[in-house]
């Protein structure tokens, strides 16, 4: 999955707007849980609060006295978190504690008595003298038979409750993950089932391109049938061009074939030398006509949609064929190629290649031709068709090994040939978008690759 393809961006961007909703709802939920556990120890301070108010009376000396210890202990046990403290509400001095509270006393901060609700109670957090987390409400309340009003304040031990809150927030974690992963899974379930017909298309196309199909399907979703409608288009058009280019090579042939003629024999029967001089032009225009129609045909088929050929048959045929012309000189030539190996190309134009390398191979090897065919992988992840014909000739050096690809040049004029041979594979190969490289083979001689499309 690469960083730009639909199911990157499709997924990506989709898991990270899962992971964005899945963490906001992590922090909220825990945020609503905290709020609810604080309201919740509230109501617990405030029943305390209540209970002291109720017990709480104006003794001898004008002090308020709790006249009925509470019946929860933590009130007595030192130091345990839990405390309450009547002080003067103007001066804040403290009169009455709880025994949990020992000579400490609790002061809270004065921006924390400065928010009450409608019944006059401030609820805020603050730290006791070992530092534990306290939860605090405080109320200013007027007693009974008395004009002052006396600040009562009943703190509890909020670090109680992290357990709690370690145990719903790991309980959330696993919960939020597992519905992540199931959120991701529907995720590639979607994206795999809504990208399928696109996948499909490519199969097809394939298929087209390999020769094992016409036409795409028209079973496409709506939204990608016009696509496929229009590549439908494509397809007949270039088979249309294909035939209408075959068609006019076969007609320009046909009217210069004439004329030629004509004036050729007109010439041959006449002894001035202007009539050998366009006798002599005459030849020279029938090749170049021959050699660029060639040319024009090779190119048509090498455009061509669908074309393509095995390549183990024609190896194996040109092989038998070269082994009979060249029976009296006991050449042994050997192919090897895996079944179903397919040139996406027309068979015309891998017999004309791989026949003329063979052939080349024949004229300067002393005993023994070697043709592999294989499947090869370009820098870019291109499969490729690889054909490597090795003989045990002399060879060519290194130096002169793009000499013998150009057009007409020949290294050694004791064999027979124009030296068009390697300049027409290298070209015809070029149409294919392929190429022709020579090199020093295993047995001394060279050795020719041939690189050309293959059918995947």
């Amino acid at each position: 999955m690469r960083a730009n393809s639909l199911w990157f961006r499709l997924i990506a961007s989709s898991a990270g707007m899962a992971i964005i909703l899945l963490a906001t709802a992590a922090f909220l939920l825990n945020a609503i849980f905290q709020q609810a556990l604080e309201r919740n120890f509230d109501q617990r301070l405030r029943a305390s609060l209540d209970g002291i108010l109720a017990a709480i009376e104006l003794g001898p000396d004008g002090k308020p006295q709790l006249q009925t210890p509470l019946a929860d202990t933590r009130f007595s046990l030192p130091l345990s978190g839990w405390y309450w403290q009547i002080s003067a509400a103007d001066s804040y001095n403290k009169l009455a504690a709880s025994p949990s509270l020992l000579e400490e006393q609790l002061t809270p901060p004065e921006t924390a008595l400065s928010i009450r609700d409608k019944d006059g109670v401030a609820a805020f957090a603050m730290p006791d003298i070992q530092g534990t987390h306290l939860r605090v409400i405080e109320q200013n309340v007027k007693l009974f038979g008395g004009q002052k009003e006396y600040a009562f304040l009943v703190a509890g031990n909020f670090d109680e409750l992290k357990a709690e809150i370690s145990s719903f927030n790991n309980t959330l974690m696993a919960v939020l993950a597992a519905l992540g992963l199931a959120l991701l899974a529907a995720l590639l379930f979607q994206v795999r089932f809504a990208l399928k017909p696109l996948v499909d298309m490519q199969h097809q196309l394939n298929d087209i391109r390999s020769g094992k199909g016409e036409l795409l399907a028209d079973n496409f979703p709506r939204e990608i049938q016009p696509v496929a409608d229009e590549l439908n288009l494509l397809v007949e058009s270039n088979f249309e061009i294909i035939e209408r280019a075959r068609m006019q090579v076969g007609n320009l042939a046909h009217a210069l074939k004439t004329p030629i003629s004509v004036l050729t024999n007109e010439a041959s029967g006449s002894k001035n030398p202007l009539a050998g001089k366009v006798q002599e032009q005459l030849g020279v225009m029938r090749d170049q006509i021959n050699l660029y129609l060639d040319r024009a045909r090779r190119a048509a088929r090498a455009q061509a949609i669908g074309a393509s050929t095995e390549v183990e048959p024609v190896l194996q045929s040109l092989a038998r064929t070269l082994q009979r012309i060249n029976s009296q000189r006991n050449l042994s030539i050997k192919v090897e190629a895996p079944p179903n190996l397919r040139f996406r190309g027309e068979r015309q134009d891998l017999e004309e290649m791989v026949g003329n390398l063979m052939d080349n191979g024949c004229k300067w090897a002393k005993s023994s031709i070697l043709v592999k065919a294989m499947p090869t992988t370009s820098d870019e992840g291109r499969t490729w068709l690889l054909i490597t014909v090795e003989d045990d000739g002399p060879g060519i050096p290194p130096e002169k090994r793009a000499s013998a690809l150009k057009r007409g040049e020949r290294l050694d004029e004791s064999k027979p040939g124009s030296g068009l041979g390697m300049s027409i594979i290298a070209e015809t190969a070029s149409m294919y978008s392929g190429l022709l490289s020579l090199d020093q083979s295993g047995q001394g001689g060279l050795k020719a690759n041939l690189k050309l499309p293959m059918v995947a």
